[in-house]
């Protein structure tokens, strides 16, 4: 008896979690290689040039690199800024942005590839290229 309690107690946990998570976008954030991610992208201020990132590496304005919430660090994502049309492909190297509204934060190198230095930011769509 105690037994089929647990099974039904834990199918309605699961079935809680899985409601709560549908209905609370992006509380989670899980990546696939087929996901595509669509948001508002900024880029370091030449100030941080120098600083440590959350990989331990220092950061390059000259590399291409990004800040990521989520994904894992060392992840390959290509980011495509709406407006342009341009993409690159960047290191997730650090975590952020810390800006509510943002979804990743690139380098200034990166930025000025696909032309979003002169607005600071812009609408851009990730695609994980490797995990």
């Amino acid at each position: 008896m105690y037994i089929a309690l647990m099974k039904t107690h834990m199918k309605a946990f699961r079935l809680i979690v899985v409601t709560l998570l549908s209905v609370m976008p992006g509380a989670i954030q899980v990546a696939s290689a087929a996901s595509a991610q669509e948001g508002e992208a900024s880029y370091y201020a030449d100030s941080f040039n120098g600083s440590v990132t959350a990989s331990g590496e220092l950061y390059d304005k000259n590399a291409l690199s990004a800040a990521h919430r989520s994904l894992p660090l060392g992840t390959k994502v290509k980011v495509t800024y709406l407006k342009t049309g341009k993409s690159v492909i960047v290191m997730i190297n650090d975590r952020g942005p810390y800006a509510k509204n943002r979804i990743i934060d690139i380098s200034g190198a990166a930025a000025k590839k696909i032309g979003l230095i002169d607005a600071g930011h812009g609408r851009v769509r990730l695609e994980i290229i490797e995990p």
